[in-house]
């Protein structure tokens, strides 16, 4: 496949080159599906929202300023495109909770970044998949995004608290299903080691 710069490659989209979009699409598959993956409830789904991104992305081409990150400015459109999916109205009803009571973030059961580098994909996708689905969004926003409780607010229209509570109740679920793992993990070495 031939190399393209990234200049080839925006001026090639805006042509609506099929030769380019290809080549943009292979380029960013993987790296794009494991973004979607983390908002949508299965794979099937998050190979639509990437379908959707993309889409997008060709669509659009012509709002990239040429200024900043055009991998950030794509990222960002396949992100906007899942919150959109999360925003319907079929998932808004199902992403509906009653928080009773607003917890603060508890620091001893929170997961970090690095915690996470250690789950295998799959494995972390799979668990945060099976997260509701207005936890799973918020978690991935505020994780894995980069936004502050105050922009997830505004995106999802709720209020900062109710952020806050989402997040602490992913990292309270994660924590446990990652302690599992490594509990398991833990117990299939020392088999081993004994078989030896």
């Amino acid at each position: 496949m031939p190399a393209y710069s990234e200049q080839d490659i925006i001026a090639g989209c805006r042509k609506k080159s099929r030769a380019i979009q290809e080549h943009l699409y292979k380029t960013y598959y993987s790296m794009f599906l494991k973004v979607c993956a983390r908002y949508a409830k299965n794979m099937q789904d998050a190979e639509q929202l990437l379908n959707d991104g993309f889409l997008k992305i060709f669509t659009q081409i012509d709002k990239y300023g040429n200024t900043g990150s055009f991998e950030g400015w794509m990222k960002r459109v396949v992100v906007n495109t899942c919150l959109d999916y999360l925003r319907s109205t079929y998932l808004k009803e199902e992403m509906t909770m009653h928080v009773n009571a607003i917890q603060p973030e508890d620091t001893d059961l929170s997961v970090t970044n690095e915690g996470l580098e250690h789950i295998e994909f799959r494995e972390l996708v799979s668990m945060i998949q099976v997260l509701p689905s207005m936890t799973r969004t918020v978690f991935n926003m505020f994780v894995f995004e980069g936004f502050n409780h105050k922009e997830i607010s505004e995106q999802l229209d709720i209020s900062e608290g109710t952020s806050h509570w989402h997040v602490h109740q992913a990292r309270n679920v994660l924590q446990k299903k990652i302690t599992k793992v490594e509990q398991q993990l833990q117990q299939k070495v020392t088999y081993e080691t004994r078989r030896i």
